[in-house]
């Protein structure tokens, strides 16, 4: 009988010890995963690329104080500086461009933030109208694969074999040497290609 209980009691501690020692690995696991989820998270902090801030310093407490029919040019160099860019065909049209991109691997720079100020001036001076715009009001261009052709540059097989023929001519050196004039024997100018000085543009 004593054996039996023996036996028993022996069971019950081993079921013990393994139970507790499957909560405490159980734990171990919970707590190994939690600290590779936060290694994984601050290597991705580390690693996240650095935003680099482009074109002009554009703060909406800046522009907002333009008051369109009172605020003058001066006024907009004294709050925003001078402009990113001007209209193509109206010097009146100043144009703020501020971007904030971030470096890709292989690739463009990729664009985090953007936004453009548009001001006109009438010609007097004085601000008529601004406009802000974002990245929403971008449109894409798409890039046209076809090529422009340029005629007078493109040369045939037989026009190639031709125009190379007469241009070398290892005696005409030998024989024109000594000569500071250009001219090699018989007056013949020996011109570029014909290892004299020729006549320069």
């Amino acid at each position: 009988m004593r054996l039996m209980t023996n036996d028993r009691t022996t069971r019950g501690a081993r079921q013990t010890m393994m139970q507790q020692r499957s909560h405490t690995m159980a734990r171990l696991r919970k707590a190994g995963s939690l600290l590779a989820a936060l290694g994984v998270l601050s290597g991705c902090a580390v690693f996240r690329p650095t935003p680099i801030p482009r074109g002009s310093l554009v703060e909406a407490d800046d522009y907002n104080q333009l008051i369109p029919g009172t605020s003058t040019r001066a006024d907009a160099v004294d709050l925003l500086g001078s402009s990113t860019t001007r209209g193509a065909f109206d010097d009146n049209t100043w144009i703020y461009i501020s971007m904030t991109t971030y470096l890709r691997p292989m690739d463009f720079p990729g664009v985090k933030k953007q936004q453009v100020v548009v001001l006109k001036f009438n010609q007097a001076g004085t601000l008529d109208s601004l406009r802000t715009l974002s990245r929403k009001d971008a449109r894409p261009v798409a890039m046209i694969s076809q090529v422009t052709p340029t005629p007078g540059t493109s040369i045939n097989i037989l026009q190639q074999i031709l125009g190379n023929v007469g241009r070398y001519n290892p005696m005409q050196n030998l024989m024109g040497a000594g000569s500071t004039t250009g001219t090699g024997m018989m007056g013949q100018n020996s011109g570029p290609g014909h290892f004299g000085s020729g006549n320069s543009l």
